[in-house]
């Protein structure tokens, strides 16, 4: 009996954690002056990565602190600035990560050349498994000729 009374308990503390886990607030809708802003505002939100998300941009992201960050776009928006201190802003504040095209810095070289490094490896591998092919395609024919002559 006691059992049933504890397993119930532990049922519904867990289904109101849960319930409690759904309720988020819901993020008043942003409004802007013109349509010009609307666009910048798309526009950077497009170009700003959420710093918690996997690969995220802020216009796509749902996590609480890209809402905070969309918010903070749209106040600096609203203040008049461009959009160039508004990247600025979010870069002093949470780094290059921010953005989804970092300058070319001593501290991002190896963001910009390990593509190019990968790929320049990559076909150095792959010239070395050709030749090792033709080279094992000419004794094997070479092979199998003087197996053939008398």
């Amino acid at each position: 009996m006691k059992t049933g009374r504890l397993f119930i308990l532990m049922l519904t503390l867990i289904m109101s954690v849960s319930v409690l886990a759904q309720l988020t607030p819901v993020p008043e809708p942003l409004v802007f002056n013109n349509q010009e802003q609307e666009k910048r505002f798309n526009e950077l939100t497009m170009e700003l990565r959420c710093t918690v998300c996997q690969n995220q941009n802020l216009a796509d992201s749902d996590a609480t602190l890209a809402h905070d960050l969309r918010r903070k776009v749209h106040e600096l928006l609203l203040a008049g600035k461009t959009d160039d201190e508004i990247k600025q802003f979010m870069v002093e504040r949470y780094g290059d990560f921010v953005l989804y095209r970092p300058p070319v810095q001593k501290n991002t070289y190896l963001l910009w050349l390990a593509p190019m490094v990968l790929l320049f490896i990559g076909a150095l591998i792959l010239r070395s498994i050709i030749k090792k092919r033709v080279v094992l395609l000419d004794t094997d024919k070479t092979d199998n000729q003087s197996e053939s002559t008398p």
